[in-house]
């Protein structure tokens, strides 16, 4: 069974530990499996690669690397500040995530 993440690509989150600790950025993409994140802009390497058709001249590339969930934290929508995220239904019968720091829903 695969673990159940509470952010999802595309939200808006803060590295809270490690090298690129405060570091903000967006969720790319998420591997349940390995419980890992690709952020934009954190954690980024360095890989050598050969000429291909997406890279002519081959060469040195920067890119993001994976990070663990545990390293990152939801902003809240209304402070920005690092929260923690709940789930609750809606008297419509509709679940929603939402901060617990300010109680504001996410996205």
């Amino acid at each position: 069974m695969q673990p159940k993440f509470k952010v999802r690509k595309g939200d808006e989150i803060i590295v809270i530990s490690g090298k690129d600790k405060g570091k903000k950025g967006e969720i790319l993409k998420v591997f349940p499996t390995q419980q890992r994140l690709i952020v934009k802009g954190v954690n980024i390497v360095r890989r050598h690669v050969k000429p291909s058709i997406e890279y002519p001249d081959g060469g040195i590339v920067k890119k993001e690397a994976t990070i663990h969930v545990s390293n990152v934290q939801h902003l809240d929508p209304s402070s920005g500040k690092p929260t923690r995220v709940g789930w609750k239904t809606l008297k419509d019968g509709v679940k929603i995530r939402y901060a617990k720091k300010s109680g504001e829903a996410i996205g």
